[in-house]
């Protein structure tokens, strides 16, 4: 097994030092047949042993544009962030990958920005996957990575586009949080909520779930049973 040079410490390409990865590359193991498992332990090691770009086009790029057919289209995904991760790929290299790459490739640079990009530099491939009308797309857009940067508005109306589409919110990686106590979400969601009550359509049951989260916390209530903002007593 092959170590990479800017690795941390005591961790190596097919085992990766990051919990949530290390998690994933084992579910992997227990999922993949054995064919595939030895195709990927490969890659990753060729990944780690050859990062960035080198020519025209990388092993570890081409790795990832044969995942689907090598691991299956339902273990892919999962492959494709190992070998992202393996590479250390850079923002430019996860904007390559994402322009040059097909929709389910797309899906996996999405997935791996939490894991390798600590900064808000890859946040216009987010927003290029809320941009667009391909459902998984946008759930895959919409994970912690969108959580910690996008701002504020690009944030709600990539919860509106949730609803518009019929995504699920549970995709939505700290709904809560971000939600609470936001007025101006509030607002939106009232709005449209009109908006298909007027034309007669059915309000989605996930935009009363969102509407909900918007609810500022009550006070906690002072030792006379009086608000402890309020100032009064009863």
């Amino acid at each position: 097994m092959n170590h990479h040079p800017h690795a941390p410490h005591g961790s190596t390409a097919n085992h990766p030092a990051e919990p949530a990865l290390a998690a994933l590359h084992a579910r992997l193991n227990t999922s993949l047949a054995p064919p595939a498992r030895a195709w990927l332990d490969q890659a990753l090691d060729e990944a780690a042993d050859h990062p960035g770009t080198h020519g025209p086009i990388s092993v570890w790029e081409l790795r990832i544009a044969e995942a689907g057919r090598r691991c299956g289209p339902e273990h892919a995904d999962a492959a494709r962030v190992l070998l992202l991760h393996a590479a250390h790929a850079d923002p430019d290299a996860l904007a390559r990958v994402y322009r040059q790459g097909t929709a389910a490739e797309r899906r996996a640079v999405l997935h791996a920005l939490p894991h390798l990009v600590p900064g808000p530099d890859a946040l216009p491939l987010v927003e290029d996957a809320l941009r667009t009308n391909d459902t998984r797309l946008v759930a895959a857009a919409l994970g912690p990575y969108a959580a910690r940067h996008l701002d504020a508005h690009t944030w709600r109306h990539a919860v509106l586009k949730c609803l518009f589409t019929g995504v699920p919110v549970d995709v939505v990686a700290d709904l809560e949080p971000r939600a609470h106590a936001d007025a101006e979400l509030a607002r939106m969601l009232g709005d449209y909520a009109r908006e298909r009550t007027a034309a007669d359509r059915p309000v989605p049951e996930d935009l009363h779930r969102v509407l909900a989260l918007t609810e500022p916390t009550a006070a906690p209530a002072g030792p006379c049973g009086t608000s402890r903002t309020s100032g009064k007593e009863s």
